[in-house]
């Protein structure tokens, strides 16, 4: 069966040119290079491109390249379309000699199965529009009429293909059932207030198996995006698209979403178990034991956990109970602040995330190997890509330089959700991070003002209020 070499091997400094402006003379079949480099096409030729025949195989970083970046101009589907037109094409020859079309097909064969199984591997979504799947099994099935060995190589890629569905579908219907059970903090308090006496402390007492913890359900989230994700968070209509309708109605999203959502779930947990406590000094022992967590969270290479808990510290609710923070030693929260810091477009954490990355290529261990960006930070990044440069020149052909650029940060991002966690899981802590109760906005500051005092009138106003509206007293 055809493998599919590691992401790290795709994309080196050589991969595209950043002269965009420069002048591209060479042009070969509608495709404009420069310095070897390709530069931009017609999209009809940047398909053809694609399709392998008798004497082409297509390089690897192009394939995920235009197969990452043609959602924005036309639907996976319409794409399979016109690939299986053209391999159907390229199999057949005007010469009458069965002998000679066959060995055509024995050789094109092999590349073709190539293109699908990388396809299946790197955007095994796709296939689960009902359409993609058809084409897909039709062209397979052209393959597989030939020798022995294409049917098998055919079949284990479509059990490989299904797997990968199933395993999808399990872990939508998990995250479908934490959302529909997941309850406001303070409704509960109020309904069944002993069923939330415990706090994450007494779940977990070492900040440092909790970072762990933590780093099992970034990695695990992070492994269900597809990278097609990151490209049809920001598709639009095509302006030489007159016809068709907005891939970006159809766009599919929802894994990107759900890790977003996990940010700000953690986000709110953090303030929710600092501001729950009645006593000023176990108030004070969770902002120091989440300071623990974050550190160890940043020695792991978790960038988003620890942002999230950092972000979660400095909600307005966290923030202003200074009596509390009074008692906390803040040396080690200063120094995580410092890394994160968003001055200098967060140049400390980038340097940061370049020693993880640079420590991940050369790693002896699984451990060394991880690497979790600050996720929402990198979907910002490439979104200014995507907005800052057109991706059509002004001729019509679609800017393939932009694409490179796209491809290589995604990449990079593939690399490191593949990573296995190597840390052992503890369920019961999961399932507390996963599904415990946390407070609303407004639930967090009533618990803030409940802790320290309103301290003026703004607050007192605020205060009275939801106690009025949270507690329905005066």
């Amino acid at each position: 069966m055809p493998q599919t070499p590691p992401f790290s091997a795709m994309f080196d400094s050589s991969g595209y040119n950043r002269n965009l402006y420069q002048s591209a003379e060479d042009s070969c079949g509608g495709l404009y290079y420069h310095d070897n480099n390709l530069l931009s096409g017609s999209l009809e030729a940047l398909i053809q491109h694609l399709v392998p025949n008798v004497d082409y195989y297509p390089d690897r970083t192009y394939i995920f390249t235009f197969l990452l970046s043609s959602r924005l101009f036309m639907h996976p589907y319409e794409l399979m379309a016109k690939v299986c037109h053209l391999c159907v094409e390229h199999q057949r020859l005007s010469d009458p000699d069965s002998d000679k079309v066959m060995n055509q097909i024995r050789k094109i064969a092999p590349k073709i199965l190539q293109l699908l199984t990388e396809w299946t591997e790197t955007f095994p979504y796709d296939f689960r529009d009902e359409r993609m799947m058809r084409n897909l099994k039709d062209l397979a099935h052209r393959i597989a009429s030939g020798e022995e060995t294409y049917r098998k190589n055919v079949q284990q890629m479509m059990q490989s293909l299904i797997r990968k569905l199933a395993t999808l579908s399990q872990y939508e219907e998990v995250l479908a059932k934490i959302s529909s059970t997941s309850t406001d903090r303070l409704t509960v308090l109020k309904t069944k207030p002993q069923s939330i006496q415990r706090d994450i402390i007494t779940v977990c007492s070492d900040p440092y198996t909790l970072a762990q913890q933590l780093t099992h359900i970034e990695l695990e989230r992070l492994n269900y995006i597809g990278p097609e994700e990151f490209v049809q968070a920001f598709v639009q209509k095509d302006p030489l698209d007159n016809d068709k309708s907005c891939y970006s109605e159809r766009k599919k999203t929802r894994n990107l979403e759900a890790y977003v959502e996990w940010f700000n779930r953690l986000s709110y947990l953090v303030a929710t178990e600092i501001c729950m406590p009645v006593k000023k000094k176990h108030r004070a022992r969770m902002i120091e034991y989440f300071i623990d967590v974050a550190r160890e969270c940043f020695n792991i290479g978790n960038f988003n956990s620890l942002m999230a808990i950092i972000s979660g510290m400095n909600m307005s609710p966290v923030s202003r109970l200074k009596k509390t923070w009074a008692k906390v030693k803040t040396a080690k929260f200063d120094i995580l602040e410092h890394q994160m810091d968003p001055s200098s477009n967060f140049y400390n954490y980038r340097t940061a995330l370049r020693g993880a990355a640079q420590r991940s290529l050369t790693a002896h261990s699984s451990r060394e190997k991880i690497v979790i960006p600050f996720f929402s930070l990198l979907i910002k990044d490439i979104y200014f890509l995507n907005e800052g440069c057109a991706n059509r020149l002004p001729n019509g052909h679609v800017n393939f330089e932009k694409f490179w650029e796209l491809a290589k940060q995604v990449s990079e991002f593939m690399t490191w959700k593949q990573v296995e966690c190597p840390f052992e899981k503890d369920r019961k802590i999961l399932q507390y991070l996963l599904t415990v109760p946390v407070f609303s906005e407004d639930a967090l500051y009533l618990a803030s003002y409940e802790s320290e005092g309103p301290e003026n009138h703004i607050e007192k106003d605020r205060w009275k209020s939801l106690r009025s509206s949270l507690l329905g007293r005066a």
